[in-house]
């Protein structure tokens, strides 16, 4: 009987060691960034990339404006208002989005040619 408890606390012993060590194991990095955990690691792997398609502020309906995280009524109708533009920085230069939404929805968004 003390033999098998002695074999089932070693047992125990090895398996959390094994367990804690793989949990705190750290990918190679880049050595101007701190290490991240293997764990970490796994989860944003597991996340597939979603991309979104650019929404064309020439031609995007108020819906879909609406749609951009940080777009609201006010600014779809500024956006509309403001048409057409002949780059997205116009936007900024234009007064028609501040600066924080601008750089929030700078990478959602595009400003295609208007044909005449």
């Amino acid at each position: 009987m003390k033999r098998l408890g002695i074999m089932v606390f070693a047992f125990i012993m090895t398996a959390s060691i094994s367990f804690a060590a793989d949990m705190y194991k750290t990918v190679p990095a880049n050595p101007a960034m701190p290490a991240v955990p293997a764990v970490e690691k796994k989860v944003e792997a597991a996340v597939p990339a979603v991309k979104m398609e650019m929404i064309d502020i020439n031609s995007a309906t108020e819906a879909e404006l609406k749609a951009i995280p940080g777009v609201g009524d006010t600014y779809a109708k500024k956006i509309i208002a403001g048409r057409p533009f002949s780059n997205k920085s116009q936007l900024l230069s234009k007064k028609i989005l501040p600066k924080p939404v601008y750089d929030k929805v700078k990478d959602m968004i595009i400003a295609k040619k208007v044909k005449k």
